[in-house]
């Protein structure tokens, strides 16, 4: 990772195109925590994973002893332990609101992104139906700077992680008047410097603004 502090070293087995993978590396980057980060290809994983991981998958994160490898545990688990910046509202029904944000991505859309990844005769219907969710949130990005929230949180890093990906997923989201809010979020998250640091070499290469 490009910012690198003396608070904590942890390893880090990311895939370095996967969206899943790219959502921590974000939170890294965002708390400023030192991590040996190792890019695994998911075809022929490092021997040591499989003694770590009972799934022996990617992502998987390391802190000493610590092995986690579900990306929601691990984001709070890396807000919990690096309180600044607080990644997460400090208030229950915020937090609820923000865990539940998080959930609606990874069950409504997150399965979409698989399928057309996959590829197939259900790919262009994914497409379709992804773009047209992004498309029916896009004015919520009028009211505040973030996902629902004044603040950078969680739920910003499982979404850019997509968008950042629109293209190449053919996503072929329309600018227009309705979109202009998306846009100009996503222009925003963009340009944080550790969206900037979380990427890979493969995902700088995808580039969609």
């Amino acid at each position: 990772m490009g910012v690198v502090t003396k608070r904590s070293s942890m390893t880090y087995f990311s895939d370095p195109s996967d969206h899943y993978s790219h959502r921590v590396r974000i939170v890294l980057a965002e708390k400023g925590v030192t991590v040996e980060l190792i890019n695994a290809d998911p075809s022929n994983l490092p021997a040591e994973l499989s003694e770590v991981n009972p799934y022996n998958s990617l992502p998987t994160l390391l802190d000493r002893d610590l092995a986690l490898f579900q990306t929601a545990v691990m984001m709070e688990y890396l807000d919990e332990r690096f309180p600044h910046p607080p990644l997460l509202p400090v208030y229950p029904v915020a937090r609820a609101e923000s865990r539940q944000f998080i959930h609606r991505i990874e069950n409504d859309w997150c399965p979409l992104v698989t399928k057309i990844l996959v590829g197939g005769a259900g790919a262009a219907q994914a497409s379709k139906e992804l773009r047209d969710g992004l498309v029916s949130i896009a004015p919520i990005f009028a009211e505040k700077p973030f996902f629902m929230s004044e603040e950078f949180s969680l739920v910003d890093c499982c979404l850019a992680p997509i968008l950042w990906r629109y293209k190449d997923l053919n996503l072929d989201i329309p600018r227009t008047r309705q979109t202009l809010p998306l846009f100009e979020y996503m222009e925003r998250i963009f340009a944080r410097d550790s969206f900037q640091e979380s990427l890979s070499e493969p995902e700088r290469d995808m580039c969609p603004l």
